[in-house]
């Protein structure tokens, strides 16, 4: 079956290579694994002390952040490799300076491990989330690197659990320790094995957390508010955009913020002219009485977290489509009532959230309305799902402590 495996990666890798042409984000993908070879020998010397963290994405690098920071601060003696798998991750945060070096993580072939390994050298490394490369993982086994999984997420439906997931199952070996989000993901790695296995909980009720902590202040739009109720739709795509904006051109006495997944020209376009409110864009604020506007469209990226400090209630996006949803933590941590679509079932913390009553799932666009208008014009209503969703976050701390306890220095 391994052997099937390295033969199923080298056809993708060529086969993406021809997708690469037609595609900017795979493109990108390809590109960028170019020269990573490259950036490592030059930016690593033979004899540094190197700490590998891996994320997929921005969301599994939002994720491990907090410990990378808590780590780096306890051995700041040791180099941090940070790799990407996709260019949503990697393109954002390339120039981040939480890691020494950051670069994509080449494609899982026996001969890009070996290399990799062999430049790195790294002492302990933290897989965040999931991403099990068997060859990684196979070549990591061999060397005395301490392998760390933080915030796992395990389901039954994965390849370790089924029969003939066996050179996945033992590709795990490679793991020292295990640190999963639910009992769950714990009894589905008993069952193959594997007691090495702390429930630690999510890495991510830290990370929001400290968002409390910092500057989040954002004088426009303070101004656009105007001490008006704030409504903040949050990566929507168009399908959500469909779903609020009815509400939207037929709403008095409120403020909106739109802060869309993708800030393409024409996504913007199709977003205003759905819209019969005044609209003002944020590249176009300047010079303007923005308390005169009814809707701001920030039609610009990292700003989203701060504008949420300012909402009274925020939409989401991505319970609407195939994307999936986007992070319901940000505005919960700030105490703010949430709103989602229908396909959030497999985001644990939007399941949990909404049984508790600090998030309200809808399925098309009556739903929708009733939810907006219950949250902007009842007080009682939208002060006690917002202080649901705070205290939600904040009895979900700790994760990071628990991981920091149980690593080997």
């Amino acid at each position: 079956m391994f052997f099937l495996y390295n033969i199923l990666v080298t056809i993708a890798k060529y086969t993406l290579n021809i997708v690469a042409l037609f595609s900017p984000k795979m493109k990108l993908f390809v590109e960028g694994r170019k020269s990573v070879f490259t950036t490592l020998e030059q930016k690593l010397q033979p004899d540094d002390k190197t700490i590998w963290f891996h994320a997929a994405s921005l969301g599994e690098y939002e994720q491990g952040l907090p410990v990378m920071e808590k780590v780096r601060a306890a051995q700041p003696e040791h180099k941090i490799v940070l790799t990407f798998f996709s260019p949503s991750g990697y393109e954002v945060r390339k120039n981040a300076t939480t890691a020494d070096v950051i670069v994509y993580l080449p494609m899982d072939t026996l001969a890009n491990a070996e290399k990799f390994l062999s430049i790195v050298k790294p002492e302990k490394v933290f897989f965040i989330k999931y991403e099990f490369w068997p060859n990684y993982l196979t070549q990591l086994k061999k060397t005395q690197a301490q392998v760390y999984l933080i915030s796992g997420f395990f389901r039954k439906d994965q390849v370790f659990f089924k029969w003939y997931g066996g050179f996945y199952r033992k590709a795990l070996k490679a793991f020292n320790h295990f640190f999963v989000q639910y009992e769950s993901s714990k009894t589905l790695l008993q069952s193959i094995g594997f007691n090495n296995v702390t429930i630690s909980g999510d890495t991510r009720y830290d990370r929001v957390s400290e968002i409390l902590k910092r500057d989040n202040s954002l004088p426009f739009v303070e101004e656009f508010i105007d001490g008006k109720t704030a409504v903040v739709f949050g990566s929507s795509w168009p399908k959500d955009e469909a779903m609020f904006t009815g509400f939207i051109n037929s709403a008095a006495n409120a403020k909106f913020i739109i802060a869309p997944h993708t800030t393409g020209e024409d996504h913007i376009a199709a977003i205003k002219n759905s819209l019969t409110k005044k609209v003002v864009l944020f590249s176009e604020k300047e010079g303007k009485n923005l308390a005169d506007y009814d809707v701001l469209v920030i039609n610009t990226v990292g700003i989203l977290t701060k504008i949420y400090s300012y909402a009274d209630v925020a939409y989401v996006g991505g319970g609407f489509g195939t994307a999936g949803l986007h992070n319901i933590l940000e505005p919960a941590a700030f105490g703010v009532p949430i709103i989602i679509g229908p396909n959030h079932t497999k985001f644990p913390e939007a399941v949990a959230l909404v049984n508790m009553g600090g998030c309200i799932a809808v399925k098309d666009e009556n739903e929708m309305n009733d939810a907006l208008s219950s949250l902007v014009y009842n007080d009682d209503v939208r002060e006690e799902t917002g202080h649901i969703a705070g205290t939600f976050v904040s009895m979900n701390r700790g994760a990071v402590n628990i991981i920091l306890k149980n690593i080997e220095y």
